[in-house]
C-alpha cells in the first residue's frame, strides 16, 4: 500500500488573501512558495507542483510541511546560520594564537612582516594550534570574536632626547604656574611652512556621484609668489581666575616671514609678542620651543637676557623666560596641532592659491588679524678669496705672466 498523498491544510480566509497577494510578490522566494501552497490547497500532487516552480519532490515537501506546522510563517526566509557552530580553536589555542600574530611572521621562518590570514592559517598549523589547515575565513572568525580586527598601523614616534623627563617636569611646572598667576601668559611657539602645492590628508563628505577631488597643481614659472610661506605662531593660554584652572582664554598671534626663520626675525616676533603680552596686562610671558637653531642660537639667548634686564630696571613690559622641549618631542607642544588642523582649513581643492591668499586664509582660520609680514636680513654674499699664484719653475714664469697679463687686459 502506497504513502497517502501530501497535501496543505484548508488556509483560511485571511491566510487565503494573504497568499493570494503574495503571487505579486517581488521577492521570489515568497512568490514561489505562495504558489506550491495555493496549488497543494487545489488538491494538487506534489508531482506535479514541482516541475511548475522548478522545485525538487523534496522542497516541495518541506514547504507543505512547514505551512502545516507554522502557517504564513513559511513565507518569510529563515536564518541560513547552521544551528550547531563547531569552533576550530578553543578560548585556550585562541588566546595563544592572539599571541603569535603580537610576533613578527620572520620568528616563524617567513619571508614577510606583515601578517595575513592564510599566514596565519598556516603557522597556526605549524605551531599546532589546528590539527588541520584552516581557512583564512576561519582565523578572521576566531580574531573577531576576541575584537581583534584590521586596522591601520600607527606611526610612533619617541624622543631620543636623555633629559627627556627633567625637560617635560620643567615644562608642567611652568604650565601650573601659568595657572597659578593671572598676570602672566603662556606661549607654546613654533614655526611652520604654509605650502601651496602640498594636499594634506583630507575626510569630507561626499557621494559617490561628485567626490571631492585634491587637483594636483604646478607652478608657472614666471610665477612671483614663493611655493610656500613661513609663519611664525605663538599659542597664547593665559588664566584669568586661578580658583577654576579650566576656565582659560586662548588665542593664536600669527606672523609671516617674507623668507625663511633666521634669529634676527625670531628676535623681530619676540619683541612683538613681548608687546602683544604686555597690551593684555600680562607682566611675563612662560616661552616653550623645541631645539630649532634659531631658537637656541647664542643672539636669541643674548636678547633675551638684554630684554629682561631691561624690563626689570625700567619697570615697563613683560619679561620673556624660555623652556626648551626635550628633542623631537612635538606631541608636549599643542601648537603642533593646530597646524594640521589649519592646512585642511584653508585648502582649495582645484585652484592653486596665491600667496597673499594663502596667508588671508591662515589668518581667518584661526580668528587674527593679517599683520605685516616680518622681514628677514639680507645677508651679503661671502667674499672670494685669493687665490696666490706660485711659479713653479723659472721656465714656467713667462707662461704665468703672460696668462695674467690677458686677463688683466
Amino acid at each position: 500500500m502506497g504513502k497517502a498523498a501530501l497535501f496543505v491544510r484548508p488556509p483560511t480566509d485571511a491566510e487565503r488573501q494573504v497568499l493570494e497577494d503574495s503571487l505579486h510578490s517581488s521577492d521570489a522566494f515568497v512568490l514561489r512558495r505562495a504558489q506550491i501552497v495555493l496549488a497543494s490547497a487545489r488538491r494538487d500532487g506534489v508531482g506535479a507542483i514541482a516541475p511548475r516552480v522548478g522545485f525538487t519532490g523534496q522542497a516541495v515537501r518541506q514547504v507543505i510541511h512547514a505551512f502545516n506546522a507554522h502557517g504564513l510563517t513559511a513565507l518569510r526566509r529563515g536564518s541560513s546560520r547552521p544551528h550547531t557552530i563547531y569552533v576550530a580553536l578553543d578560548a585556550p589555542r585562541a588566546q595563544a594564537l592572539r599571541d603569535v600574530l603580537h610576533r613578527s611572521p620572520r620568528a616563524f621562518d617567513k619571508p614577510t612582516s606583515l601578517w595575513t590570514l592564510d599566514l596565519a592559517a598556516e603557522v597556526a598549523q605549524e605551531q599546532g594550534l589546528t590539527a588541520e589547515r584552516v581557512t583564512g575565513e576561519t582565523i578572521r572568525a576566531t580574531l573577531a570574536r576576541m575584537g581583534v580586527r584590521w586596522r591601520r598601523a600607527k606611526e610612533w614616534i619617541t624622543s631620543p632626547d636623555p633629559d627627556y623627563a627633567r625637560k617635560k617636569a620643567r615644562r608642567d611646572r611652568l604650565i601650573r604656574l601659568a595657572k597659578a598667576h593671572p598676570d602672566w601668559l603662556l606661549g607654546f611657539e613654533d614655526e611652520v611652512w604654509w605650502s601651496r602645492l602640498a594636499r594634506p590628508a583630507l575626510h569630507a563628505w561626499q557621494d559617490d556621484d561628485q567626490p571631492l577631488r585634491l587637483v594636483e597643481q604646478t607652478v608657472a614659472r614666471d610665477d612671483p609668489d614663493p611655493k610656500a610661506l613661513a609663519c611664525y605662531g605663538l599659542l597664547a593660554r593665559s588664566w584669568d581666575d586661578p580658583t577654576d584652572p579650566a576656565r582659560r582664554s586662548e588665542e593664536m598671534w600669527l606672523r609671516f616671514v617674507e623668507g625663511r626663520p633666521v634669529s634676527a626675525v625670531t628676535i623681530a616676533f619676540l619683541r612683538w609678542c613681548a608687546t602683544q603680552a604686555r597690551v593684555r596686562g600680562k607682566r611675563a610671558m612662560l616661552l616653550v620651543w623645541d631645539n630649532a637653531s634659531w631658537h637656541d642660537s647664542g643672539i636669541v639667548r643674548t636678547w633675551l637676557r638684554a630684554h629682561n634686564r631691561q624690563v626689570k630696571q625700567s619697570g615697563h613690559g613683560a619679561r620673556l623666560l624660555a623652556c626648551a622641549l626635550p628633542v623631537k618631542s612635538p606631541w608636549l607642544n599643542p601648537i603642533e596641532p593646530k597646524w594640521l588642523h589649519g592646512k585642511k582649513r584653508i585648502i582649495e581643492p582645484a585652484r592653486l592659491l596665491p600667496a597673499h591668499e594663502v596667508a588671508d586664509r591662515v589668518c581667518a582660520a584661526f580668528a587674527c588679524p593679517h599683520e605685516p609680514h616680518l622681514v628677514a636680513p639680507a645677508t651679503a654674499p661671502p667674499k672670494r678669496k685669493k687665490t696666490p699664484i706660485t711659479v713653479a719653475s723659472p721656465a714656467m714664469a713667462p707662461i704665468i705672466h703672460l696668462s695674467q697679463s690677458k686677463k688683466v687686459a
